[in-house]
């Protein structure tokens, strides 16, 4: 090899370890944001139209774990312990009617990603602990004495496949694997399930976002399942997006299957508004848009509802990098969501205020959600648990109140990352911790039990279902936008 090529190949990676280099540089040198999380937050949120980018800035927050006796910060008259500790990444919590608690052990299926951006997120979640080997087990945790901590603690299920979502009615407990919503003959009071499940729907696999949440409805006849996209906005195509970015309703009676609400992005926690009975949800909201977009939200769903994803965000901002021809009369039809939670910080679980909960006063009527945390805004938000109080009406209103913070250290660095809420059986409020591996209970000392929240009187409106019509009737695929392009 002559002198000539030698040093045209030393160029060469010289060429090519600058560009790494400067890579990394930007990659470690964050946008800063220019609003602060309280003025991208609530009913009336600042929303601007921005220019996505190709890959996103990072601000990567490394958990440390907590030291022990060490805990969450939690709002003045809460006090706060460990319901359950040493957990493998435990992340819906769920709350059977005897008290018993399940957790689900999970983490998502090993995500090949695309490209270079697939690898480099792959890298980043892999370092704040977001993928990685799944337990894939549902545990049975059980706090005889009432002294506030878990002392029983049985593997109830094994050999799921990144389960998530957990519900229980007469006899039957549900498990959404990422894959598909299952069904299992289980007693009260069990430590083991033994029977084999019932396959009642197929979800679609992973991909992009993995968790598939349910709730089911108080007389047990309907189940609905949150799922994901499988990319930030459709930039593999709307076919790979088919079945995806929905919250579907199984129906129990007839084992058949509808879309129930679309055009979200990445909904999570699910409960049922103790106002009106109407399901809401929690919604994490397109990247790549610079720190400050787009919001993540809190949001009514009623049936038939579209909000917009991946063409439009907040009702009528348009994100130009979606290829895909905009459906007609979309803009029409989609929904505003009702409340800002804020940009990146991934909210996921949520719980209404409940009847017999011991919160106080302060935190009688309204929403609990746990804040996951971004991984690309600067400064970090989320690594929370907040409080949105609602009206007389069933309303949102205000900003969101600390529940449990002090997630995040004054190095850059978070001792946990909460992920999920539920209400314990003694009306303590359970938050799992994913990458600590705990589960804390908050609860105000010395409060009575609280009482039901009155629900709203009179009739309401009618949910829009496509373009229009009653939102109670029998509605499919052709309800919601066309799929011819506007003219």
């Amino acid at each position: 090899m002559t002198m000539s090529i030698i040093r045209k190949i030393l160029i060469s990676l010289a060429v090519v370890l600058v560009i790494l280099a400067g890579l990394a540089f930007w990659l470690t040198r964050p946008e800063k944001s220019e609003l602060t999380v309280d003025e991208l937050s609530g009913t009336d949120p600042v929303i601007t139209e921005a220019k996505g980018r190709l890959i996103p800035s990072f601000q990567i927050v490394d958990p440390i774990g907590w030291a022990d006796r060490a805990a969450p910060t939690p709002a003045e008259g809460l006090r706060v312990g460990r319901f359950a500790e040493g957990l493998d990444h435990p992340r819906v919590i769920y709350t059977l009617p005897n008290g018993d608690v399940l957790v689900a052990l999970t983490q998502s299926p090993k995500w090949g990603g695309r490209g270079i951006k697939g690898a480099i997120t792959r890298y980043f979640m892999k370092r704040v602990r977001a993928y990685g080997d799944s337990a894939n087990q549902i545990v049975l945790l059980r706090d005889g004495d009432g002294d506030g901590v878990a002392e029983g603690r049985h593997i109830l299920l094994n050999d799921l496949v990144s389960p998530s979502g957990i519900a229980w009615h007469d006899g039957t407990l549900y498990i959404a694997n990422h894959d598909a919503l299952l069904a299992f003959p289980y007693a009260l009071g069990g430590d083991k399930v033994t029977g084999e499940p019932i396959k009642l729907m197929d979800l679609p696999a992973a991909g992009h976002h993995w968790m598939r949440n349910i709730k089911i409805n108080a007389d047990g006849t309907r189940i609905y399942v949150a799922v994901g996209s499988g990319s930030n906005v459709g930039e593999y195509g709307m076919g790979a997006e088919e079945g995806r970015a929905m919250i579907w309703e199984y129906n129990l009676e007839t084992n058949r299957q509808r879309p129930f609400a679309q055009g979200l992005r990445n909904p999570n926690g699910l409960d049922f508004s103790p106002w009106t009975g109407e399901l809401w949800t929690t919604v994490n909201e397109r990247d790549e848009m610079g720190p400050d977009m787009v919001p993540d939200y809190l949001t009514n769903v009623p049936v038939g509802a579209q909000y917009g994803w991946p063409w439009i965000y907040w009702k009528d901002k348009f994100d130009r990098r979606v290829k895909a021809p905009v459906p007609a009369y979309l803009a029409e039809y989609t929904r505003k969501p009702e409340y800002s939670l804020g940009p990146h910080v991934a909210p996921l679980g949520l719980v209404f205020s409940k009847k017999g909960n011991r919160m106080g006063q302060k935190f009688a009527s309204g929403a609990f959600i746990a804040r996951h945390g971004s991984w690309n805004r600067s400064p970090p938000s989320g690594y929370d648990v907040v409080y949105v109080a609602f009206d007389a009406r069933g309303n949102p209103t205000g900003k969101p109140m600390p529940v449990l913070s002090g997630f995040l250290t004054d190095d850059g660095e978070t001792y946990g990352r909460p992920t999920w809420v539920e209400w314990a059986g003694d009306g303590a409020l359970l938050v799992s911790d994913d990458t600590a591996g705990i589960i804390w209970r908050v609860i105000a000392p010395g409060v009575e039990p609280a009482g039901a929240i009155e629900p709203v009187k009179g009739e309401r409106l009618r949910a829009r279902s496509g373009l229009g019509g009653d939102a109670a009737a029998s509605f499919g695929k052709d309800d919601y936008a066309r799929v011819e392009p506007q003219q």
